[in-house]
């Protein structure tokens, strides 16, 4: 149930994505070109997306637990910190230079769009890159196995 769950609200998210246009990142760079020929329309998706949120969120906290859960998992840090802000940097970059960012892009393959593949297997490539370290450092040496 958990994995149809997933599938429905991924959906209905990429189908909002096409319907609001933005999956194109001629858009997404239009609304950051805010000295050319702006377009407001990104920011009129996220004003209509922040009210459903939040009552999402409202309605959440009334519930003992999730439909699909033991228990929520809601975010708990608030600091602001050199990786929340090296993290942000990193992706208004990006979505800047691509016009795409993860959602966005996975919603444009659907339709058939190949920058976005383009973008989706670079993003993969980084998440790795990422997790490398990590891996090499958790990774037991021969005297240890």
């Amino acid at each position: 149930m958990n994995i149809l769950a997933a599938l429905i609200s991924g959906l209905i998210f990429g189908l909002g994505l096409v319907v609001s246009q933005m999956i194109d990142p001629a858009k997404i760079i239009a609304f950051l070109d805010l000295a050319g020929s702006w377009d407001p329309s990104l920011a009129c998706v996220m004003a209509g997306a922040v009210p459903v949120a939040a009552i999402g969120y409202a309605l959440a906290r009334r519930r003992p637990r999730p439909l699909f859960a033991d228990t929520f998992r809601l975010p708990v840090l608030s600091a602001i910190d050199a990786r929340l802000i090296g993290g942000a940097v990193l992706f208004g970059v990006g979505w800047g230079l691509a016009g795409y960012c993860p959602g966005p892009a996975v919603a444009a393959i659907g339709i058939g769009r190949p920058s976005a593949l383009i973008f989706v297997l670079a993003m993969l490539v980084g998440m790795a890159l990422h997790e490398l370290p990590l891996l090499l450092a958790r990774r037991p040496s021969s005297s240890e196995v």
